[in-house]
């Protein structure tokens, strides 16, 4: 393709989206921003828009999706935190346009709508982890592939026990060593959750069953994730913690943008360590891996009852120990639906889910 890539940004104003801004800032002959979509950030989307000179900009998910129709673009990069991404990846597979994903939850939970719109190509992940994956799969063919090594920082409570995990706050779980995210993420990323999510999101993109898909604790965040194959070999994508380089390759894969990064110091001492993951403190992985092989609409319950969980958490009205707990509950109470669900099964499942969440904790 000749000419400037033409760049459709969905969650602008999120962490993804400043940062997606940020490369195209540094790299306009290779970039042009044609529309940006945010939440409730108006004031910073309208400065973003006269900064790379937009005029189709939207608020809200149901105008993002809408702003994916009607604008033309090269690669649609979906930013968007939570369910509220699923009807604008679903728009953008339905377009001409490769989508570059970091909006983790519509292919996890919009599963069974979207896995079949996923022609070979057409999806390609900005989490650092499923891109380090991508990269590291053009060392060998599929069927080479023994398993994929997911890499976690362990969050804010790494080496944590279960014990000393009772009366955590809320401001400890968003102290997170090394990333810079928001709410939900940072949440998510202390019960590790966000890699349960992870688990199932690897599995979907890649093909893989769940007894090949292991994760490994990695507290200085430089391995981003690994590809062990058949014949013992394992290939890692190591670089310093920095989300402008798996974003730069989600708006131009496979070409790589050069300077978007800087490579690690070979002339300074490094120490890297890997250790197994605590499943008893930390089981949201193991119970995501159980709703990932059930499938249909269990990812979209699982993804809801935690978002309710953790506004709870947030708000003082649960503590973190239970909010895993309370997502199994809620993954017991809410029936699965005969037949393959379609879109606004889906929905209904989301919905259904922090009702019922919503009801434990106010039990609670």
């Amino acid at each position: 393709m000749t000419g400037r890539r033409r760049v459709l940004l969905l969650g602008s104003t999120g962490s993804i989206g400043t940062q997606t801004l940020d490369v195209i800032a540094a790299n306009r002959d290779r970039f042009e921003v044609v529309g940006l979509a945010a939440g409730r950030n108006r004031a910073l989307l309208d400065q973003q828009a006269e900064r790379f000179g937009v005029t189709a900009i939207a608020e809200g998910a149901e105008a993002a999706e809408a702003l994916v129709r009607d604008v033309e673009a090269d690669v649609v990069l979906n930013g968007i935190t939570g369910a509220a991404g699923l009807g604008p990846t679903i728009a953008a597979l339905e377009g001409p346009a490769t989508l570059a994903l970091a909006n983790k939850e519509s292919l996890i939970i919009g599963a069974p709508v979207v896995k079949p719109l996923m022609a070979p190509g057409r999806v390609v992940p900005v989490d650092s982890e499923h891109s380090a994956i991508a990269q590291c799969l053009a060392s060998g063919t599929a069927a080479e592939v023994r398993r994929l090594v997911l890499t976690a920082s362990g969050g804010a409570f790494r080496g944590r026990s279960r014990a000393s995990l009772q009366h955590v706050t809320p401001a400890e779980a968003l102290a997170h060593p090394t990333w810079d995210m928001g709410l939900m993420v940072t949440t998510n990323t202390a019960t590790l959750v966000n890699k349960g999510l992870e688990v199932i999101e690897a599995h979907l993109l890649f093909d893989v069953p769940f007894d090949a898909i292991e994760v490994v604790v990695h507290a200085q965040s430089v391995i981003h994730s690994m590809v062990e194959f058949t014949d013992g070999a394992t290939i890692a994508q190591a670089s310093p913690p920095d989300m402008r380089l798996p974003i730069s390759l989600g708006l131009d894969w496979p070409h790589r943008v050069p300077g978007v990064g800087a490579p690690i110091d070979w002339t300074s001492a490094h120490t890297w360590t890997f250790e197994p993951l605590d499943e008893d403190a930390f089981p949201a992985v193991g119970l995501a891996k159980q709703v990932g092989r059930a499938g249909g609409t269990r990812p979209a319950v699982f993804n809801a009852a935690n978002e309710q969980a953790v506004h709870a958490f947030h708000a003082g009205r649960l503590a973190f120990l239970d909010i895993v707990p309370l997502v199994e509950a809620v993954l017991a109470t809410v029936p699965e639906p005969s037949g393959a669900p379609d879109r606004g099964g889906l929905l209904e499942a989301d919905r259904a889910a922090r009702e019922a969440a919503d009801a434990v904790i106010a039990a609670r």
